[in-house]
């Protein structure tokens, strides 16, 4: 069965295959920041764990040159093209991991909602999941991070979300030591999902009395070669 999802943020519907990951409020925190973050006309952008396309068709309101999407599920694949078709919008979408970005970099912008859930075994086969990410929530974050600077152009920027929980410093850190400049530029306080909460009752989880979880969207600029 497919899912139909709207959402004020979005004003238009959103188009979602069966285990498509769901546009929620990471996704909406991160097209809010492009406000604040906005993409030049003209640049060439990359959508990273692109899911339904949201953020690739967020992008597109920019006027951007190009719009690449990857996404390692054929279905969210698929669900992306269908996005993109249904709303008009001129959007590559490209199933594979970072190889692929990597492939038809670099770009001015990097959007990314990558799986960052933590997870209790890391040897599970987490290719059909959309949001865990190994013990420490990082699985797809640290490549991502290592990846960054060959990703971006020079004076390109990337912004990310993630929770609290898979670990704001490490990912600033690790931003910082491959010379791009990193901060924290969106913050937002929401309520354990089912995902979470799931999570938080096996352990996974640092315990908490309040089921609340802190999203940031981290902005890295790469200001030289």
């Amino acid at each position: 069965m497919t899912q139909v999802l709207a959402h004020p943020i979005w004003k238009h519907r959103i188009f979602r295959l069966p285990t498509v990951y769901r546009p929620q409020d990471d996704s909406f925190l991160l097209i809010r920041s492009l406000a604040e973050n906005p993409i030049v006309p003209g640049s060439r952008v990359l959508d990273m764990c692109t899911g339904s396309g949201v953020l690739a068709l967020a992008a597109s309101r920019f006027a951007p040159r190009s719009i690449v999407a990857v996404d390692l599920s054929w279905r969210a694949v698929l669900t992306a093209r269908i996005n993109a078709a249904i709303h008009g919008v001129d959007i590559e979408v490209v199933h594979g991991q970072l190889e692929a970005a990597l492939a038809r970099g670099p770009f001015d912008v990097v959007l990314s909602n990558p799986p960052y859930v933590p997870c209790a075994d890391e040897t599970e086969e987490l290719r059909s999941r959309n949001w865990d990410a190994g013990p420490r929530g990082r699985l797809v974050l640290d490549p991502l991070c290592d990846a960054a600077p060959a990703l971006l152009t020079r004076g390109g920027f990337m912004l990310m979300v993630q929770s609290e929980f898979s670990g704001e410093r490490a990912s600033l850190d690790a931003l910082e030591r491959r010379g791009l400049a990193s901060s924290v530029v969106a913050r937002e306080r929401v309520p354990f999902g089912p995902v979470l909460r799931s999570r938080h009752s096996s352990g996974c989880l640092p315990p908490r009395q309040h089921p609340v979880e802190e999203l940031v969207v981290i902005r890295a600029d790469k200001t030289t070669e």
